[in-house]
């Protein structure tokens, strides 16, 4: 069900880029499919590596980091996958990620902040959830979103700029028509774009909170890890891209007004714990 919901949501971004296309006629639907094709084929193969790079993770060995090695070589027994390559992100900042095109190249990336907070079960839980994305092949499905919405804005743009200058013939009353209505594009086809990939974030976020608990069989650590994550991450805050912020376990800068959680690509943190254990908090009232 959740890969039909997947699908569906990927069909819909997909059509709106080639409407968007359309607006230049066959040649555009064309060139909407080409930009597609080349930022997917991009993604697919680089950006797990553009995700390292953008935050200094830096790779580790066994004997550099024991206790992560374990625990992952342990859940990934569980699981069934092959172990992944892990690397620290070298700030204070508590956080974690897991990125990758599919089980066989998948990397995971903790930071040093987090290897600092959290005790043995709540980074088990953490690093279970993370294999969870890895398990469940969140991040190809989150990376191609992320393409095709960045796709939409971009044609967005350039129809916007193409109709402004008469780029589609024409003038007078025509142009400024083509102008209003290529601004509504503007607005519009990003932000239903943007809606679509969070929806699917979000929802990711659930499913592998619900694998981690699984599979570590103990789903008040994770519970408690996040309420710990959701507490360190605003007293010290790691600066993130809004591409990548979905990569995270916690998004980075999480702001807790209601209006910036409907664009954040994370459910608040007291939903995730409710649906784990039954209640928005560890300590029964969520922490402010």
């Amino acid at each position: 069900m959740n890969a039909l919901k997947t699908t569906l949501l990927l069909t819909v971004l997909t059509v709106l880029l080639v409407l968007i296309g359309s607006r230049w006629g066959e040649g555009g639907m064309i060139i909407a499919f080409v930009i597609a094709a080349g930022m997917n084929f991009f993604s697919y193969f680089y950006s797990d590596k553009l995700a390292l790079k953008m935050y200094n993770a830096q790779p580790v060995t066994r004997e550099q980091l024991p206790r992560a090695y374990e625990v992952v070589e342990r859940m990934t027994g569980r699981l069934g996958l092959p172990m992944p390559k892990i690397y620290v992100i070298p700030t204070e900042a508590p956080n974690a990620f897991a990125t990758g095109r599919n089980p066989k190249h998948a990397s995971v990336a903790v930071t040093h902040g987090i290897l600092q907070l959290l005790n043995d079960d709540e980074l088990e839980g953490v690093l279970a959830h993370e294999l969870g994305h890895v398990r469940n092949r969140d991040i190809l499905t989150s990376s191609i979103a992320a393409t095709l919405a960045g796709a939409i804005v971009l044609l967005a743009r350039m129809t916007w700029w193409a109709e402004l200058f008469g780029g589609f013939g024409g003038g007078g009353n025509n142009r400024r028509g083509g102008a209003l209505s290529a601004l509504v594009m503007l607005i519009l086809a990003p932000f239903a774009a943007m809606l679509i990939q969070l929806w699917i974030s979000r929802t990711r976020e659930y499913e592998a909170d619900a694998t981690g608990a699984h599979i570590t069989g103990n789903p008040y650590a994770l519970a408690s890890a996040l309420e710990k994550l959701d507490a360190y991450s605003k007293r010290i805050p790691m600066p993130g891209s809004p591409t990548t912020a979905h990569l995270f376990i916690v998004q980075p800068l999480l702001s807790r007004q209601s209006f910036a959680n409907l664009f954040s690509t994370h459910p608040p943190i007291p939903q995730r714990i409710q649906r784990l254990i039954g209640r928005p908090s560890i300590y029964g009232t969520p922490q402010r």
